[in-house]
């Protein structure tokens, strides 16, 4: 039924946009009108703004007319030159009639979709003018300090042009300095500069010493899909000094570092005593032996190339669900006490067994026990003849006994965890001697951010470096709450209609989706899907080989740091000349992506390179006329001599070339990297690169991809492809 609507009257986003066309006539007009003026004239529009504010009038009565003048004024910056980040760029840029209608999306408090190369940079400028010609001061939230620096410079010559301040939140920045960035009338910073300013102001003794006077009137947030939505929960911590040791994670790593070295043992004997009895046709013996494996070492090298075998997958899947029932429950906890501690990968935990405490301390395995101080206390009261003293004393002795042995327990189940699912240059790099944790989202390195409750730390002693000092919390606020507090919110994205309830239900925020400028001309070719992740990076490598003879540029997507160094590692035995893009090197990135669309380039990036720059393609890497890469009417379904634009990128495919080594857990931000391909109407194809050894297959896989495998007899080295695999991954 609602799609007989949507046929008949259109989609809300439909009528959204036939609502805005005339606005976004009026601003033209209004635009032809101001082109009359001088540039002194035209400069004078802000000050006679804010006095129509002062006597009266609302944003909505001059928002036509400012959106108009900042038009103007971009046109008259064209062909001036402004220094950003230390470079000298040509000002070039003037909105387009879609970037209006995205300006006037986020002014009325909604998120605006944009694709990415359509310039949601200067989009942003229009209802950012408008707002802080009220005084209150307009927060713009980007997603790293080089965006916020960047683009504060890059459009801040736009706005000073008009007569307005702008500052910008560095990171070590001092107080007084702070505070006058947000006096300014707009202010550029991350979430994490915003947050924690707000809860040093609240730790303030005077309302002089904080440094957001102006309060919190209207935020527009960069990628606020990743900001509201992936790091939504994430807290922001301001800690002190913890008033107890972290010495017990040094004392016990050399313990620990034995007793996974045993575990290990086990699970490599556990498992060759599983094939034998597979050799034997003995399936549900060997089944129970995989589940331990799986249960101790879910990483073990060993099984995962076991579970290659579409029938060893299943067998091992099968046994885990058995073990879920009720009636197998004592059946599993007595495989489980086989082994020194268990692992649980999906919730990222470790418990240790009863033969695991013994291990770590033959003489008292009773240490590595928490004792029952119920029955203990009740045991206590019990005893009639102790006076109030003696029994306070015992009460006390008690306690302390327990939060002792709690703190000891839980230093071991950290140091587990530290060894067995937090990987190096997975989920943290060590650098300059301390352990730097890799953001799963962006692929960056969160300087400064530690992991809580003694992980950290367990890393620490992991890796050897130097264990800091446990922390205590002192102030906390997660990024959810914080921007709650605006009194108008938006922002831009390329790919927030995924999300459109959660933001809807949670922020009462709405998607608007607003159209390009010209049209997508991106081929989404099919998932390719290997058997193990050795084929998988030989087909990638091979398919750079192509792409890089041709002269094409590539952009490779990995989802760790460890992936990109080991296609780096290939790539150099081929000698084809590449950059890497990773937390490792960061600091490169601006100079890396600039040149990641010259012709045979070749780059490796993780998530990072998924967001807020724009890879600008080289001479000779698109062959099209560029009159038809212009024209708004050319699309993927326009002939181009006999066959549609689409048929002849896959034959001769130009642009940028983005390939995906593996899928990520976020489907949005598999959309992102897609988006980094055929920017602002470029011709452009896109592939991604799956093995059933991926951790989203291996964690999540679907059984009807192992089926079609199995039915289809696929050997090592074939590939499997279909548009329904596509959907269904």
């Amino acid at each position: 039924m609602n799609w007989i609507l949507k046929k008949i009257i259109g989609s809300k986003n439909d009528r959204d946009l036939k609502r805005m066309q005339p606005l976004v006539e009026k601003i033209n007009e209004l635009d032809k009108e101001y082109q009359r003026l001088s540039d002194d004239e035209l400069k004078a529009k802000t000050p006679e703004f804010r006095e129509r504010l002062k006597n009266g009038e609302t944003l909505e009565d001059i928002e036509l007319e400012a959106f108009a003048v900042a038009k103007n004024a971009a046109r008259r910056l064209c062909g001036t030159q402004v220094e950003v980040c230390g470079h000298t760029l040509d000002w070039n840029m003037v909105h387009f009639d879609v970037q209006l209608i995205g300006g006037l999306a986020i002014h009325k408090g909604m998120i605006a979709e944009m694709a990415t190369g359509e310039g949601k940079t200067l989009v942003a400028t229009l209802p950012v003018y408008l707002n802080a010609l009220n005084g209150r001061g307009v927060h713009v939230v980007t997603t790293s300090d080089y965006h916020s620096q960047r683009d504060s410079e890059w459009m801040g010559h736009l706005y000073k042009w008009l007569g307005l301040s702008v500052g910008c939140l560095r990171n070590q920045m001092p107080p007084p300095q702070r505070r006058e960035m947000y006096l300014c009338d707009i202010t550029y910073g991350t979430n994490s500069e915003f947050g924690f300013d707000y809860l040093r102001d609240n730790m303030c003794g005077t309302a002089e010493e904080m440094v957001q006077q102006k309060g919190h009137a209207f935020a527009i947030i960069d990628e606020i899909d990743s900001i509201l939505i992936d790091e939504a929960r994430t807290p922001l911590i301001i800690s002190g000094p913890a008033p107890y040791s972290s010495t017990q994670y040094q004392e016990l790593q050399p313990a620990v570092a034995r007793l996974v070295r045993r575990q290990r043992d086990l699970c490599t004997r556990l498992l060759q005593e599983a094939k034998e009895l597979l050799e034997r046709g003995e399936e549900d013996d060997a089944a129970l032996k995989l589940y331990q494996v799986f249960q101790g070492m879910p990483k073990n090298k060993q099984l995962m190339h076991l579970i290659e075998d579409v029938n060893m997958r299943r067998l091992l899947e099968k046994t885990q669900l058995n073990m879920l029932k009720k009636e197998n429950e004592k059946a599993a906890r007595d495989l489980r006490q086989e082994l020194f501690f268990t692992i649980d990968e999906k919730g990222h935990d470790a418990g240790l067994t009863d033969i695991g405490c013994a291990e770590l301390n033959p003489n008292d395995p009773e240490m590595f026990v928490l004792p029952d101080m119920v029955s203990m206390m009740a045991e206590l009261d019990g005893q009639t003849d102790l006076t109030p003293a003696e029994a306070m004393e015992k009460r006390r002795a008690i306690q302390e006994d327990y939060a002792l042995r709690n703190e000891r327990v839980h230093a071991v189940d950290q140091l587990i965890r530290a060894y067995c699912v937090y990987e190096k240059d997975i989920d943290y790099v060590v650098q300059d001697g301390q352990v730097v944790i890799v953001d799963e989202h962006t692929g960056r390195l969160m300087a400064g951010r530690r992991w809580s409750d003694g992980l950290h730390q367990s890393v620490e002693a992991k890796e050897g470096v130097k264990i800091e000092r446990e922390t205590q919390t002192l102030a906390t606020i997660t990024i959810q709450n914080y921007f709650r507090m605006y009194d108008k919110l938006s922002g831009m994205t390329g790919t927030a209609e995924t999300e459109a309830d959660e933001f809807h239900q949670i922020y009462g925020l709405d998607v608007m989706v607003i159209p390009t400028n010209r049209p997508i001309r991106r081929v989404d070719l099919n998932d390719q899907i290997y058997k193990t992740q050795r084929e998988k990076f030989k087909a990638v490598v091979d398919e750079i080989k192509e792409a890089h003879a041709r002269k094409q540029p590539v952009l490779v997507g990995t989802v760790a740091v460890e992936t990109s160094e080991i296609l780096s590692r290939m790539l150099r035995r081929e000698n084809i000349i590449h950059n890497v893009l990773n937390a490792k090197n960061h600091a490169r990135e601006a100079e890396i992506v600039a040149n990641a669309g010259q012709p045979g380039a070749v780059t490796i990036a993780t998530n990072m390179a998924g967001r807020g720059t724009d890879i600008k393609l080289g001479p000779g890497v698109v062959y099209l006329d560029p009159k038809e890469v212009e024209s708004k009417e050319f699309s993927l379904e326009t002939k181009v001599n006999g066959q549609t634009l689409r048929n002849l990128l896959k034959e001769r495919p130009c642009g940028l070339y983005v390939i995906a080594s593996e899928r990520h857990e976020s489907r949005r931000i598999d959309r992102q990297l897609r988006g980094r391909s055929a920017r602002q109407g470029d011709p452009g194809v896109t592939r991604f690169y799956i093995s059933l050894e991926d951790n989203l297959m291996r964690l999540f896989g679907s059984d009807r991809i192992t089926g079609f495998m199995e039915r289809m007899g696929l050997q090592e080295g074939e590939v499997l492809e279909h548009p329904l695999l596509n959907k269904s991954i």
